[in-house]
């Protein structure tokens, strides 16, 4: 780890259940500022778990251990306030809003934020000039704006929507849920250089990115590879780890 720049997000002995049934089994994690970290494992492993589990998705239950995120226990924080706190997660499958447009939407949020950090509300006219310039950072066209939230959008729109939401809140913390997911290689080129703009203006910002696939590290070089399995980190290396995977599974690290 860069041990130049601060910690940002520490796991330590996690455990966590969902109607009763034990998903985490023991997670110890530590990410620094400026750190992208990804979680690579087989089905039903907990990696999408563990992401839920750091925003407070209310279905877990943590059984034992700590979050610690920015010097703060994120265990006593509710989700909307961690997400305000400068944690931010892109779901893996975007919910679609009927009736709220994207404008409006991303406008709450902002605000929301503003409320919690002491600072005042933006109108229409004001937001319009803020969220225009984020547009343009990661070419997306205005007429995202007067669409309905994810309504209609292909996967590769979604996702996109998912990281304008990211370039607007400046979270300090981005767990990206297999943002690569039903994305073909032209989306996933787009999206991957949105991601890599909006790391390269900050380098104090930090990625947890949940993939199943090598493909998307051709494009986003991780600091780290963390391989789940049964509820537990098995194995940790540099972005070479991910070579080694496609080549031959999981099956021998298992082992």
């Amino acid at each position: 780890m860069n041990k130049n720049k601060p910690n940002i997000l520490k796991i330590t002995n996690l455990f966590a259940t969902v109607d009763d049934i034990a998903i985490l089994n023991g997670i110890n994690l530590e990410i620094n500022q400026g750190e992208i970290h990804v979680l690579m494992g087989p089905n039903g492993s907990g990696k999408s778990t563990l992401s839920k589990v750091v925003a407070g998705h209310p279905a877990y239950k943590i059984t034992n251990g700590e979050i610690i995120f920015k010097k703060k226990n994120l265990l006593e924080l509710e989700p909307e306030e961690r997400s305000n706190f400068g944690l931010f997660l892109a779901f893996q499958y975007p919910l679609e809003i009927t009736g709220v447009t994207n404008e409006e939407f991303l406008r709450a949020a902002y605000n929301s934020k503003q409320k919690y950090l002491n600072l005042p509300e933006v109108d229409p006219i004001e937001f319009f000039e803020i969220i225009t310039k984020k547009l343009i950072d990661i070419k997306i066209d205005i007429s995202f704006l007067s669409r309905n939230v994810n309504e209609g959008f292909s996967g590769g729109e979604k996702k996109r929507n998912e990281i304008l939401q990211l370039a607007l809140l400046d979270s300090d913390l981005a767990i990206l849920d297999e943002i690569d997911s039903g994305l073909d290689i032209d989306a996933l080129k787009l999206i991957s250089q949105t991601i890599n703009n909006i790391i390269s203006k900050n380098t104090n910002k930090s990625l947890l990115i949940v993939t199943h696939y090598q493909r998307l590290l051709d494009y986003i070089r991780p600091t780290f590879i963390h391989v789940m399995d049964k509820g537990k980190i098995i194995k940790t290396g540099n972005w070479k780890l991910a070579n080694e995977l496609e080549k031959k599974g999981y099956d021998w690290l298992k082992k």
